[in-house]
């Protein structure tokens, strides 16, 4: 029978957890504090800096929302950005995804202080990730180490596909797994045979963006799934990139959506800009 791995639960675990440690840091004269910049009034947005604000202070973070009009100048943008960096009270800047044509969404990241890039997101951090020796790390890959640790699945000597290939989670989901000791493959909606690549993986990580894309026929029996989809269907109804139905019947471990990939993101988002206090203090 498939066990589920509960992202909420242990998401809320290590929230409680965090709490401590922020008390602890406050007892010492240290707040934790996160901005997140909203570009615009995309309502998906709005909801996910929604959520990140309540998990912030749920915690004891100092949390500020900065929303800017969606015809903000990409060189305003940028300069306030610079001047978040300057301030000593922010260990954290996420600039909230997507943002308005006019503006490029690689000069924004690349203008946040790599100590501060919470996201992971950043090319030296990026680079970092590449050669072993990360400080900052994609929220979405890390959570899902987390969720593997947690209930006790060890990647090393397994084969791992990895369907998605994008910066935020398939390349850097690749480069841990592959750290953890995994023979990792990277597949995408262009792979040809893909059914047979990730019918040998025993971790078959779906990232590709697309509803219920992964059905019974790609999944290994006893497998583990975790399924980073988040699409919206017609009917305006969650669905993960993978067949639940389907996969669960099959699979050994799998994430469900919701509930799933998705509070452990912002869990670890928390969690980056809970070391990033400590590291700046010492």
């Amino acid at each position: 029978m498939v066990q589920l791995m509960n992202g909420k639960k242990l998401s809320e675990t290590m929230q409680l957890q965090m709490k401590e440690t922020v008390d602890r840091l406050k007892d010492q004269g240290i707040t934790p504090g996160l901005v997140v910049i909203l570009v615009g009034e995309d309502p998906a947005s709005q909801i996910y800096v929604r959520n990140k604000e309540r998990a912030a202070k749920k915690v004891g973070i100092y949390s500020l929302v900065d929303r800017e009009p969606a015809d903000i100048t990409e060189e305003a943008l940028l300069a306030l950005i610079d001047r978040y960096n300057q301030d000593d009270k922010i260990d954290g800047i996420l600039v909230q995804l997507p943002l308005p044509k006019h503006i490029d969404p690689q000069k924004v990241t690349e203008k946040i202080d790599p100590a501060k890039d919470v996201d992971g997101f950043h090319p030296y951090n990026l680079g970092r990730l590449l050669i072993g020796d990360a400080t900052r790390i994609p929220c979405t890959p890390f959570g899902i180490m987390k969720m593997l640790e947690h209930y006790g699945i060890s990647p090393a000597g397994k084969r791992a596909v990895v369907v998605g290939r994008s910066n935020i989670v398939g390349k850097p989901m690749a480069q841990l797994l592959l750290q953890a000791d995994a023979t990792v493959t990277m597949a995408h909606s262009k792979t040809q045979e893909l059914k047979e690549i990730t019918r040998q993986a025993d971790i078959l990580v779906a990232a590709i963006g697309k509803a219920n894309y992964i059905t019974g026929e790609y999944i290994k029996p006893g497998a583990v799934i975790i399924d980073v989809g988040m699409n919206r269907k017609a009917d305006g109804k969650l669905a993960g990139d993978v067949l639940f139905s389907e996969a669960s019947e099959i699979a050994g471990w799998i994430t469900p959506v919701p509930g799933g990939v998705g509070p452990m993101t912002i869990t670890m988002l928390l969690y980056q800009t809970i070391a990033g206090a400590k590291a700046k203090r010492g």
